[in-house]
């Protein structure tokens, strides 16, 4: 009965430090403070100012379009390393999974940095391009793909391929009507986390992004550092919908798929 308690009271504790931020945060978006301190009045004047400034309507749809962009490039490559991966020898199969992992655990300010120097520098690749940029986002995002489709390939009996191609299915065939399918929800867990780093991302976007263009990251530390008071509020709604969105998304690929496996079962 201790224990009990004890693991609710450590777990109440952990959502209250992760979750009380962000909602205080949404209950000032709705306020007409200019700083966190004294609510005078409610007010959806942050939210009027983030939906007709056009500065931050081109900031918001840019940053938008990128992220779709590059998480789906992010997409085909890292399931497509997967699924490779995963029909290969034990030995390739172990050193692109340790490969992998380098991205995922270096810091983001030298991912970033290598790969300025390496396109803009040594390509020659003008950051105008945008190119810079989306290879940065990919080269971010694509090995946590391939973490979210791996386990998923685990989960396949592996036989299945083998037996499409006995069966007369072509490669091609057999990938998209048999292994796909199996490895639908890894894909689609892989893709938003992508979406969602290249959102979240700053230092990456800060060495390869043109200098007229900016991410919702990047934009909210210059905003930050202004005297631009409606601007620095706006971005209080603007953190809030973005709350609001990813919740809605993670409640919806987790629940789902349960309520698909309760129905099979």
């Amino acid at each position: 009965m201790i224990k009990k308690i004890l693991k609710y009271a450590v777990i109440s504790l952990v959502l209250l430090f992760m979750y009380v931020p962000i909602l205080v945060l949404a209950v000032y978006s709705f306020t007409d403070a200019s700083n966190i301190g004294a609510i005078h009045a409610f007010s959806f004047q942050n939210y009027v100012t983030l939906f007709t400034t056009p500065e931050l309507q081109h900031m918001i749809f840019g940053s938008i379009l990128l992220a779709f962009g590059s998480a789906a490039i992010a997409t085909i490559l890292g399931t497509t390393g997967a699924v490779g991966a995963f029909y290969s020898k034990k030995r390739v199969r172990n050193t692109l999974s340790v490969l992998n992992q380098v991205p995922v655990v270096n810091a983001d300010v030298v991912t970033g940095f290598s790969i300025c120097i390496l396109i803009v520098v040594v390509f020659g690749v003008s950051k105008d391009t945008y190119i810079p940029l989306v290879a940065g986002h990919v080269v971010l995002s694509a090995p946590f793909v391939y973490l979210a489709v791996v386990p998923k390939l685990k989960q396949m009996d592996p036989s299945l391929y083998e037996a499409a191609l006995d069966l007369g299915a072509t490669p091609a065939y057999a990938l998209f009507k048999v292994i796909i399918p199996q490895i639908a929800s890894g894909i689609l867990s892989g893709f938003v986390m992508a979406v969602t780093l290249s959102l979240d991302d700053y230092f990456v976007a800060t060495y390869t992004k043109p200098a007229t263009f900016d991410t919702i990251s990047t934009y909210v530390v210059n905003a930050t550092k202004g005297s631009q008071t409606q601007i620095k509020t706006a971005l209080w709604a603007l953190s809030t919908i973005i709350f609001i969105i990813v919740i809605v998304v993670e409640l919806f690929i987790n629940i789902v798929p349960s309520r698909k496996e309760k129905k099979e079962g």
